[in-house]
């Protein structure tokens, strides 16, 4: 989710947390657990800061081992020791069991959008995604809004908290069950798909597609009961053996994007004296083009001059990081 919807996911928690005894009857108590469950609610996305390095280290990072088994169990108790400095006299075992709920949560839900995260880390590094819940989800965010006015004026934060999650979760049962009719009703229109990605919108019923089959990779969108395809590529797998595919391969800007993309085209080309090797995810089709790629531009003797990974929306602004990239390097 975004990092609005995770900061509400706290407070909402902490209205939950009133529930338990040990914590409403303590001012202190309460006050710690306020500040860990909205610490917990965001210190797995701590690992942003990556993007202050480069796009490749952030993209082989983001949502990789902070968010991981080991970082799950840990967060509460760092937070935790944190917390019991400034907070001391609060119950610390109800202090890291609702800040254990805040970290568990935050991780939980990041699973159901198109981008996923590494949750089960070390056991395996595959990405858990979805595709259910867009990375912003407009129902969620005023659910929590509407809990914290009812908190505000009529209600009691736990018992309104408990209500708005129980509607969320059954929300977040009818968006599966959508999505999985959605991706049956995408391979009846085209049976010979062995593999299907989609990534959800704002909107319930609108979805980007990249599928693929075993020639091809298509690419459209799904508007209600509606199917429109827009790009079909032919699956070509890539050439290892081909001298500039291993040049590019050895980038860490395609290292990391090849890490990341489970479905993508890539294609060689020549321009102004240099090749251009460039491999393009197709689950983020938007507004005619493919923003998320890995570029790579080599000299005649196959030494990389330039490269980027990132999200860029048009060739102009793609041209220029890679002439900065170039200058910095």
């Amino acid at each position: 989710m975004d990092t609005a919807t995770h900061i509400v996911m706290g407070f909402g928690l902490a209205g939950l947390a009133t529930l338990d005894p040990t914590v409403a009857q303590s001012p202190l108590t309460y006050q710690a657990v306020m500040i860990g469950v909205v610490a917990g609610s965001v210190i797995p996305d701590i690992d942003t800061v990556l993007k202050l390095k480069d796009n490749a280290t952030y993209i082989r990072n983001h949502r990789g081992m902070t968010h991981s088994l080991p970082a799950t169990a840990l967060w509460p108790f760092i937070l935790a020791a944190i917390i019991l400095a400034l907070v001391p006299g609060a119950n610390a075992g109800q202090l890291v069991f609702w800040t254990l709920a805040a970290v568990c949560i935050h991780v939980f839900v990041d699973i159901f959008n198109a981008y996923g995260t590494q949750a089960v880390r070390p056991l395996t590094e595959k990405w858990v995604a979805l595709g259910t819940i867009n990375i912003f989800d407009p129902f969620i965010f005023i659910m929590h809004l509407i809990g914290f006015a009812i908190w505000q004026t009529i209600g009691h934060p736990g018992v309104t908290f408990i209500l708005i999650y129980a509607i969320i979760a059954v929300y977040y049962v009818l968006r599966g069950i959508y999505h999985r009719n959605t991706i049956k009703y995408i391979r009846s229109q085209i049976p010979e798909l062995t593999k299907v990605y989609l990534s959800p919108t704002i909107r319930w019923s609108h979805y980007h597609l990249a599928a693929e089959s075993e020639k091809y990779f298509y690419v459209g969108k799904v508007n209600g009961r509606k199917l429109y395809m827009i790009d079909r590529f032919d699956r070509t797998p890539i050439n290892f053996d081909n001298k500039m595919i291993q040049a590019a391969a050895q980038d860490k800007n395609v290292r990391a994007f090849l890490s990341f993309s489970p479905i993508f085209h890539w294609s060689i080309a020549q321009r102004n004296g240099r090749n251009v090797i460039q491999f393009t995810d197709l689950r983020y089709y938007s507004k005619g083009t493919y923003p998320f790629t890995a570029t790579v531009w080599l000299d005649k003797n196959l030494h990389v001059q330039s490269s980027y990974t990132g999200w860029v929306f048009s060739e102009r602004k793609l041209r220029k990081k890679l002439v900065l990239a170039r200058m910095h390097s």
